[in-house]
């Protein structure tokens, strides 16, 4: 039977409905293939949108990178200068003069150290890290961070401890990476931490991990800021805070190396009662992690 016979049988109340159900139907079929030409649209915007994100990430590696080259050299010049007028090679300096220099050379050597923190970052974006895996002691590396920070808890109220490692085996991983991620725990213990000690530990696991932990008798962090202290440019924000220079970028370093190692890290912390910093790796890094 045809549509036109089958029109005729239906009641006038019917053919109207009929013909409402098909003006639904046409309007539905015209909606969705708006719809689609959007999605197409937007799928071509997130596409346009994602190759100027990558642009301009590169960009701004190429900016970090090359900035941090060109600071580099006066930097070393003015560190140099520094150590000649201390070491008095030209005559002997008042008192005064010996604390306005020391002063320079102490803000030279900051801003080195922010400088290599900015081309660290650049590095690890561009994918340029190289991870140089090899087998050392543990007592090597803290005995070589023992010998780092004594100079500058020597006149200081604050003690340092690195607890004996013991049960830790051999380590087969990135030793400067993991050396970086420890001297940027004790660095910023150091600085928050008044009067007390900063205690380094590492305790083998059954999991075939290590765990290092630096913990510190220093002022603590509040725990709506604990999330944040790993990411990009982040500082504590107290009353400390304001007195102590950074980039906000040695955790977040710290952080980044732990993940190139296989690793991850972690923090703990009370307002008041110090904090602990934390880095677990596998002891020995897996052979596809070797690459920058």
């Amino acid at each position: 039977m045809s549509h036109d016979a089958e029109d005729q049988d239906l009641s006038p109340a019917d053919m109207a409905d009929r013909m409402r159900m098909e003006a639904e139907l046409e309007a539905l079929r015209t909606e969705l293939a708006e719809t689609n030409r959007g999605v197409v649209a937007l799928y071509a915007e997130l596409d346009d949108a994602a190759v100027r994100l990558r642009e301009a990430s590169e960009l701004k590696s190429r900016f970090l990178s090359y900035m941090s080259h060109e600071f580099r050299t006066p930097l070393g010049s003015i560190r140099s200068i520094a150590r000649i007028l201390l070491n008095e090679l030209d005559g002997p300096l008042t008192e005064e003069q010996e604390k306005q220099v020391m002063f320079i050379q102490g803000s030279a050597a900051e801003l080195t150290e922010m400088v290599d923190d900015l081309l660290d970052l650049a590095k690890i974006e561009a994918g340029r890290i190289t991870i140089s895996p090899a087998w050392f002691d543990m007592v090597d590396l803290f005995s070589a961070l023992r010998g780092m920070f004594k100079p500058i808890v020597a006149n200081s109220e604050v003690g340092i401890v690195f607890e004996e490692p013991a049960d830790v085996p051999q380590l087969y991983t990135d030793d400067k990476k993991l050396a970086q991620i420890l001297r940027n725990y004790i660095s910023n213990a150091l600085k928050f931490t008044l009067r007390g000690e900063v205690r380094v530990r590492a305790m083998a696991k059954d999991d075939g991990t290590v765990t290092f932990t630096v913990q510190d008798t220093g002022i603590g962090i509040a725990a709506d800021q604990l999330e944040h202290l790993f990411q990009d440019f982040t500082q504590m924000g107290s009353p400390v805070q304001r007195h102590v220079r950074g980039t906000g970028l040695g955790l977040a370093l710290s952080r980044r190396f732990a993940e190139l190692l296989g690793g991850s890290v972690f923090v703990e912390s009370r307002v008041g009662h110090g904090s602990t910093f934390g880095v677990t790796i596998p002891m020995r890094l897996a052979e596809h992690s070797h690459g920058g």
